[in-house]
């Protein structure tokens, strides 16, 4: 189990990062420890102090932030190989809420071995923090996507970013992906209520632009629905 976890965050790492062999040996020589939890479980809280990182090796998690009268907004979805909570290396007190998306293997390495991690290998700690700026850029095209784009722009936006992320550690095929989410969620990552995301959806699919059944979506011209989605991938620094 440990070693698909780990398997998971070479995976992604390489993905846009070169790392020599030493660097891969060393990241799978983490120490970890695994725990299953079920869809909407929190990993970590608003407020918690964790002492480790969650390594997310299966299935999808969300960062999100609750007003005071119980509105949520979701900030981020997570996909394997990600380490969510890599800021409480350095920031002590969670600001946000850390859920499970969907039943999820994790993995929970301890920040002092991540901190020795970083030290003896820098190009390991060079790709962590390039993974954490691209989050800040993923970040920054949420905000925009939110509050300047309309409903139907913003779900081909979000839908093209997620077919994207997933191909490149290998999570997609024909255009095809898993998405285990409802549409209050999705209608909590993009500012809209259920019933409007209900009718993007029936739009797009109008549209011939996707498919969906379930938790799978497929999307059925690329081109367009990027298009549709006011979408340039370069945020995501894939290359």
């Amino acid at each position: 189990m440990a070693k698909n976890l780990l398997d998971a965050l070479v995976t992604k790492l390489t993905a846009t990062n070169v790392l020599n062999g030493d660097d891969i040996r060393a990241i799978l020589a983490l120490p970890v420890r695994s725990r299953r939890l079920g869809p909407h479980e929190p990993v970590a809280q608003d407020g918690a102090r964790p002492d480790e990182c969650c390594l997310l090796g299966e299935g999808f998690a969300y960062r999100s932030k609750n007003t005071p009268d119980g509105q949520r907004q979701i900030l981020s979805i997570h996909i394997p190989g990600e380490i969510p909570d890599l800021q409480s290396l350095h920031l002590k007190v969670m600001d946000h809420d850390l859920m499970t998306l969907s039943s999820c293997t994790l993995g929970f390495i301890a920040h002092s071995a991540l901190r020795q991690l970083n030290i003896e290998r820098p190009q390991v700690a060079a790709a962590l923090w390039r993974e954490t700026l691209v989050d800040a850029a993923i970040f920054r095209e949420w905000i925009v996507n939110v509050g300047r784009r309309a409903g139907p722009v913003r779900m081909s936006h979000l839908l093209s970013e997620l077919r994207l992320r997933l191909h490149a550690i290998g999570r997609t095929q024909d255009g095809t992906f898993d998405l285990p989410i409802t549409q209050g969620e999705l209608g909590d990552c993009l500012g809209l209520s259920t019933v409007h995301v209900n009718r993007v959806l029936k739009d797009l699919r109008a549209e011939g632009l996707i498919r969906t059944d379930r938790a799978i979506f497929r999307i059925l011209d690329e081109e367009k629905l990027q298009t549709r989605g006011q979408f340039d991938p370069t945020y995501l620094h894939l290359s």
